[in-house]
């Protein structure tokens, strides 16, 4: 049990130190003033939100994939990567530190900010009931599960960034791999693998996309599955997180 406890000790300290080291610097701000400009822009601009004639958040919510496809590596790209450019990674993985302390620790600090960042759309939320009478306990599900796929795709670019030096690479890399597990629920995509290989290969494909799964969520619907999605998911990139990290403490 003590040999168990002491694998997360190192969580709490990692954590302080990791949403510090964000609000200390430009670039929780930067994140922030970016994420919150263009996600206003493109639910009052793009969805045209008011000529919807509905009061709903539905135009806000369909841009939430797309958008932490881009803005979450970049926020999760420092992560691991940046002690190395530091110079500091030879010291953190040589302390005797609990390695899912760490990997959860930085982890949870860049979901923290992205938390933030959700936090400061809650003005949308009281225009809709300004404008309307919108069903709140939709809303509020909506961004529980938006919040849960914010974390899968944090967990993508800190993973990546403990496998790569520069976080220039991590951030492609991490985009990359987003983009395919986003778009891999487009209509576009599905139509195009249902007419290549059949129906059942397009909705085994569509299981593992995130707008699938966050699809029902937009619709007010809580779907287990996609609650198990998200989770598992997030699971399994922290996983290779920590078997990426510990493999340069081992180097």
């Amino acid at each position: 049990m003590n040999r168990f406890r002491q694998q997360f000790d190192s969580f709490l300290p990692t954590f302080r130190r990791e949403l510090g080291a964000y609000f200390a610097t430009p670039m929780a701000y930067v994140f922030l003033a970016v994420f919150l400009l263009s996600i206003g822009m493109f639910t009052w601009e793009a969805a045209r939100f008011f000529d919807t004639g509905t009061a709903d958040l539905s135009p806000f919510f369909v841009w939430h994939p797309w958008i932490y496809m881009i803005f979450l590596p970049a926020l999760a790209m420092r992560l691991w990567a940046d002690e190395t450019s530091a110079g500091t990674d030879e010291l953190l993985l040589s302390l005797p530190l609990g390695m899912p302390g760490l990997v959860l620790g930085k982890l949870f600090a860049a979901w923290t900010v992205a938390a933030v960042g959700l936090v400061l759309t809650l003005p949308m939320w009281i225009t809709v009931n300004y404008l309307g009478n919108p069903d709140n306990a939709a809303i509020a599900l909506t961004y529980f599960v938006s919040l849960l796929m914010a974390g899968s795709y944090l967990s993508i670019g800190a993973a990546i960034s403990a496998l790569t030096r520069s976080q220039v690479t991590a951030f492609v890399m991490s985009v990359v791999v987003a983009f395919v597990f986003t778009a891999a629920g487009w209509p576009l995509v599905l139509s195009g693998v249902k007419s290549l290989f059949g129906a059942g290969l397009a909705d085994l494909v569509a299981q593992f996309s995130f707008l699938s799964h966050f699809e029902a969520a937009q619709r007010g619907v809580l779907e287990l599955r996609a609650v198990l999605f998200f989770v598992g998911f997030m699971t399994l990139w922290t996983i290779l997180n920590g078997l990426w990290a510990s493999r340069q403490r081992l180097g």
